[in-house]
């Protein structure tokens, strides 16, 4: 999965009004001129960031640059569910 599908896919299960506007973001951030825009609204920009930002974790290599393993986190999740006796 490409971290542009990922963002997609992201954007698309939020409510409407919010995904109108955060996509609106994400456009502009990835435009020179969007992102030199955005640079006059820091939190605007913080937030448009972190949006590309999250896609990087869809690429489990990257993921792993990143200090993000899904399957590591994944098997303790069900390490501790089984030490408590749940399903």
């Amino acid at each position: 999965m490409s971290a542009r599908a990922g963002i997609d896919g992201f954007l698309a299960a939020a409510p409407w009004p919010q995904r109108a506007g955060l996509r609106l973001l994400v456009a502009l951030q990835r435009r020179p001129r969007g992102a030199g825009l955005l640079a006059r609204m820091p939190m605007a920009e913080q937030a448009a960031h972190a949006i590309l930002a999250l896609g990087r974790y869809d690429d489990p290599v990257l993921a792993g640059d990143l200090g993000w393993d899904a399957r590591a986190v994944v098997a303790r999740g069900r390490a501790l569910r089984r030490a408590e006796g749940r399903p």
